[in-house]
């Protein structure tokens, strides 16, 4: 009987098996990695140059879910909402993986298109270019928030107050319930998030008038 066959190594294949590990531990390390491979860490050396490159891999596995498209075709403020939405879609379904995400510098070519199509339709819509990192990072951190919260209880806050007109008790029994929480508290931070943008926008307009 001959030998079982092993799946074949490639980047993509150590791309998932690290994100499995990081969706169960929020993090991996190279010789848990080889283990769930059940192939030898230098195997995984022959495609990616260490544990920051593996990371890499995870990003792009992760943010390949995010569609700028839309910046191609919509005006700026719907096309990155929609981009928004996507962003936090995709970290949603992995929110384990924001601390490691977020606290590793992005250099591959994949994950950066992320931001190419976001930047040029930015500064396309008139942003100045000293302007236009600094919303993507406003949004970003915002967007982190939203995929995390997305992935939270659907109760966060529990209050014992014996007063009904409490201000905080009157809120939350206001508040929706279940996934709709969340859901209700996204659309209202984007809101506000695109209408600072827009008075940005706005402000800069009228500087050059």
């Amino acid at each position: 009987m001959g030998r079982p066959r092993v799946a074949r190594l490639d980047r993509e294949r150590i791309a998932e098996a690290a994100l499995e590990l990081v969706d169960r531990d929020g993090d991996f390390r190279m010789p848990d990695l080889a283990r769930h491979l059940n192939v030898q860490v230098s195997s995984i050396y022959h495609h990616a140059k260490g544990r920051a490159a593996v990371v890499e891999l995870v990003r792009h596995r992760v943010v390949r879910e995010i569609d700028g498209s839309a910046f191609e075709r919509l005006p700026w403020d719907e096309a990155f909402s929609e981009w928004a939405r996507s962003y936090r879609a995709a970290f949603s379904r992995h929110p384990t993986a924001i601390r490691l995400l977020a606290t590793e510098t992005v250099r591959d070519p994949g994950s950066l298109s992320v931001y190419h199509s976001a930047a040029a339709g930015l500064r396309d819509a008139g942003f100045p270019d000293d302007h236009i990192m600094a919303v993507i990072t406003a949004a970003e951190n915002f967007l982190l928030g939203a995929a995390l919260d997305a992935a939270a209880p659907e109760v966060m806050i529990e209050a014992d107050s014996t007063t009904a007109d409490d201000a905080l008790t009157r809120a939350l029994a206001a508040a929706p319930r279940g996934p709709a929480r969340a859901e209700q508290a996204f659309e209202l931070g984007l809101a506000a998030l695109l209408a600072g943008f827009r008075n940005l926008l706005q402000e800069r307009g009228a500087v050059q008038r």
